[in-house]
């Protein structure tokens, strides 16, 4: 919860930033637009427990462990300001997915498995994630611009796992030494956090973007931040940033999932 309660003190200190900020963009009455396209190369985290079908002891097994190939991703932005007062959105999709063969890298019923005993594993799991909130800026100073947001995040995750068991498992019973389990989790989350950036060099443009937001709701909390470099064009800009997502559920049969990795794209701005 960290990240969440930093996100709450820096909010604390944005009144005094506007009234601090001379030049507050509330006389601009036009509207401005951010439209993003990247490219997200993520790593995965996280464990899930899958249950049997037909009963016994469940499979257990850590995502990081096994998942290596990225199948496919998608990651996309839009911001929308007029004055100090916006609405920001940003849509993730991923789909990983690997095989590993004669590895002891699971469980069974949180037990672990005798030595010499291995099983052919196959892990998918896809994501959306969807992020909506209203901003006000606090800052709009030629150096550094800066959002506060308030709104919700989205989460459709679906995992699935096959296995094929080979050795002797002593004392463990499992419900069968092959089989297939799917999980899913559908999460509302409500957030806040802070975007923008800071400006550099001689001309400024030389940028380096943030994000940081954290909250809670459905899941039992969730955090994510984002930091870079971007280079800044009479059209847009130029990113390359590091993304890291994280989520932490209760009462479910998914314990944990992070997303990491770098983003490579470009902002175009009207």
């Amino acid at each position: 919860m960290s990240a969440l309660r930093l996100v709450i003190a820096a909010a604390a200190l944005f009144p005094a930033l506007a009234a601090a900020d001379t030049t507050q963009s509330g006389a601009d009455s036009g509207w401005q637009f951010d439209a993003s396209i990247y490219m997200f190369l993520p790593s995965i985290g996280g464990s899930t427990v899958f249950p049997v079908d037909t009963g016994g002891s469940s499979v257990n097994v850590t995502a990081s462990q096994i998942l290596n190939s990225l199948n496919f991703t998608f990651m996309g932005a839009f911001d929308a300001h007029k004055g100090p007062w916006g609405v920001f959105t940003d849509l993730i999709y991923v789909d990983l997915g690997a095989s590993k063969s004669n590895t002891n890298e699971f469980t069974i019923g949180n037990i672990g498995i005798p030595a010499g005993t291995t099983a052919d594993l196959r892990l998918d799991i896809s994501a959306w994630v969807w992020t909506l909130a209203g901003e006000y800026r606090v800052s709009d100073a030629p150096g550094l611009k800066m959002d506060l947001l308030v709104g919700t995040r989205y989460l459709d995750l679906t995992e699935d796992l096959s296995w094929s068991i080979s050795g002797n498992l002593g004392p463990i019973v499992p419900a069968g030494r092959s089989g297939k389990s799917d999980q899913g989790q559908v999460r509302w989350d409500g957030i806040i956090g802070v975007k923008g950036h800071a400006a550099f060099g001689t001309r400024g443009q030389w940028l380096l973007p943030f994000y940081l937001d954290g909250g809670a709701g459905d899941s039992n909390h969730t955090w994510q931040a984002a930091v870079g470099v971007a280079y800044a064009f009479h059209w847009g800009t130029v990113d390359a940033m590091w993304r890291y997502l994280d989520y932490e559920f209760s009462g479910s049969q998914i314990k944990n999932i992070n997303f990491k990795g770098p983003m490579i794209g470009a902002t175009f701005r009207w």
